[in-house]
């Protein structure tokens, strides 16, 4: 577990109101190797997300840990997280989350600004060239296409290389044909850039293409190929 670059141990994470307490996730545990692919599956509601929260350490467990490159990410107060998230991990989201008053070329340099790069333009432009829109660098995401805003999100997450990409339904608010041509293109960049892809998805063809499958069912895990 410890030469891992993703361990998750025995996290569970439970939820309390006026009506009692509701186990979301019980005893998750599993590990993953650098480069390594991974598709979280199971039906609405059964805590994929919220598994994928934990990951980043946007959620916090009721109990259990999650090293990250060797990191207890829940010894981390929120900054020393914030730091690690921007050092080590990369998010693409069902909604795209562009920043609507940003170009494609801008929303693409923006890690690279905030991490400190010191010549972040012309290493944007190769990346949206590497996504097929280079063409379309000084549009705004109001103007383009679901498909094309997603090839900027790919783009603005794998431009600083990280060691982990996190992705939520990151086709699941695309059609068939344009979820195909960006989940081609994602596996594609983490087989290039040697990341470790972690995906929350329901499409099962999808799911398959990746080393191995965790399928979540009643708050419980269960690795499956």
């Amino acid at each position: 577990m410890s030469s891992s670059l993703i361990a998750v141990s025995h996290v569970y994470k439970s939820v309390t109101d006026a009506t009692g307490t509701l186990d979301i996730l019980r005893d998750i545990d599993f590990s993953l190797n650098a480069q390594q692919t991974l598709a979280i599956v199971g039906a609405s509601g059964s805590g994929k997300s919220t598994l994928l929260a934990i990951m980043a350490g946007l959620d916090t467990p009721t109990q259990g840990t999650v090293h990250i490159a060797g990191q207890d990410l829940f010894l981390l107060d929120e900054d020393q997280r914030a730091a690690l998230r921007a050092k080590h991990i990369g998010f693409v989201f069902q909604s795209f989350q562009l920043l609507a008053p940003l170009t494609a070329l801008e929303n693409v340099m923006l890690p690279l600004e905030l991490s400190g790069h010191p010549n972040p333009k012309p290493v944007a432009k190769e990346m949206l060239a590497r996504v097929g829109l280079s063409e379309r660098l000084n549009h705004y995401p109001k103007v383009m296409s679901g498909g094309e805003q997603q090839r900027v999100a790919l783009a603005r997450a794998f431009v600083v290389k990280p060691d982990v990409l996190l992705a939520d339904e990151p086709t699941g608010s695309l059609d068939h044909a344009t979820g195909e041509k960006v989940m081609a293109l994602m596996l594609d960049l983490n087989q290039e850039l040697g990341t470790t892809l972690v995906l929350v998805t329901h499409d099962i063809a999808l799911s398959q293409r990746c080393d191995q499958r965790l399928l979540i069912e009643a708050g419980q895990a269960q690795l499956i190929g």
